[in-house]
């Protein structure tokens, strides 16, 4: 009887609800009021407290925001978008959407999964309009250097802050440093309500191209005009769906509670696997101990030494072990629809973890005992 008979499997990823998040869902089902309405505005005001800036624009995804942050910035045809490559392609999706092309800059190294400032430097043309940058599994990048960089050279910075709602930089959280920052909600992220996404920023011109844009460039939106504080409303450019509705809006209100607590843990459980896998030699654990205490904490990835042999390794920790794994990411600059459409230099420390990452499960319900199982995994079969 092999391990997968004989325990359930250890799952990558594993959401569990309080009856306080399912009672805020039925109280709004009970109201009759679904769409965009009072309780999306109150998380957009708690979030926006969160990280310290004026305006949180909620909306339908972290693609979305990215999409509407672009657009603020001024992207368009014929325009460029610095981007990383080891990201989801979304980050590289929405520069397209707007007309322009995505340019892919490499990561630091196996160490640090995020922008090299000194890599978007050298990928900056006279059509470059903007770079961003995504806090790798949660961890902030480089991003002060990044700001310094774009502000020298007229560019908007846009952060996607996907994986990294509780992550800061010198006291500051990541997601306020730039023109605007793209948050996350869907089902597997930090803070998750499904699907669902947020725009942050401290330009009064962003948040509202967001708010109108997100609802098909209307000037009022319904809650507006139920409460009577418009009566019409004006269509002021081209819009899209973006709304994000108020069940979804009060289990995030509900889980935002567990916020600090739950990001607590991720630290916690980040630190046991750190100290529990730095004597294996066929892993690179990324990052250090400091950076963890900055970091959500999101993903836990690790590097394989044996490149040749990571697919291999995957197969034996969920066969042998029953030990879920993913990849975080397959590199979008090697993906067909970009690899064909976009230039792209050789991004050799990209390549190489994209080919060598592997993420490891962390959620709020794992135990010491799951950890000691996942760390025995990866030393039998590393």
């Amino acid at each position: 009887m092999d391990a997968t008979e004989r325990t359930p499997e250890i799952p990558l990823f594993d959401l569990r609800l309080s009856e306080d998040d399912i009672e805020a869902v039925l109280a709004v089902l009970r109201s009759g009021w679904l769409t965009m309405g009072p309780l999306t505005a109150e998380f957009e005001r708690t979030f926006a407290e969160h990280l310290g800036v004026k305006h949180a624009v909620a909306v339908s995804s972290c693609t979305a925001a990215l999409h509407l942050a672009y657009l603020a910035a001024g992207v368009g045809p014929g325009d460029e978008v610095i981007v990383p490559a080891l990201t989801f392609a979304a980050t590289a999706a929405a520069v397209v959407y707007c007309g322009a092309d995505p340019v892919f800059a490499d990561i630091v190294g196996p160490h640090e999964l995020a922008l090299d400032p000194a890599a978007v430097e050298r990928a900056i043309t006279p059509r470059t309009k903007a770079v961003c940058v995504v806090h790798f599994a949660g961890y902030p990048a480089q991003v002060e250097a990044l700001r310094a960089l774009c502000d020298d050279r007229g560019l908007a910075l846009i952060e996607d802050v996907a994986h990294a709602p509780h992550a800061h930089v010198g006291g500051r959280a990541v997601g306020s440093f730039g023109l605007a920052g793209a948050f996350s909600f869907f089902s597997n992220k930090v803070l998750a309500c499904g699907e669902g996404g947020l725009l942050a920023t401290d330009d009064d011109a962003v948040a509202a191209l967001a708010r109108s844009r997100r609802s098909h460039g209307m000037t009022s939106g319904t809650w507006s005009r139920h409460t009577g504080e418009t009566t019409t409303y004006d269509a002021e450019g081209l819009g899209f769906n973006y709304r994000l509705d108020e069940p979804r809006a009060a289990l995030l209100l509900s889980r935002f509670k567990r916020l600090d607590e739950e990001t607590a843990r991720r630290r916690a459980l980040t630190r046991a696997y750190r100290a529990a896998l730095a004597d294996v030699d066929g892993l690179v654990v990324p990052y250090s101990d400091e950076d963890v205490e900055r970091s959500s904490c999101y993903v836990m990835p690790v590097l394989v030494r044996d490149v040749e042999r990571r697919d291999a390794i995957r197969l034996e920790l969920r066969e042998r072990h029953g030990v879920q794994t993913s990849i975080f990411y397959p590199a979008v600059h090697e993906f067909t629809a970009y690899r064909e459409r976009y230039r792209a230099e050789s991004l050799p420390h990209t390549e190489h973890a994209a080919r060598a990452e592997i993420t490891i499960p962390l959620h709020m319900a794992m135990d010491a005992a799951a950890q000691e199982r996942v760390v025995a995994a990866l030393e039998d079969t590393v």
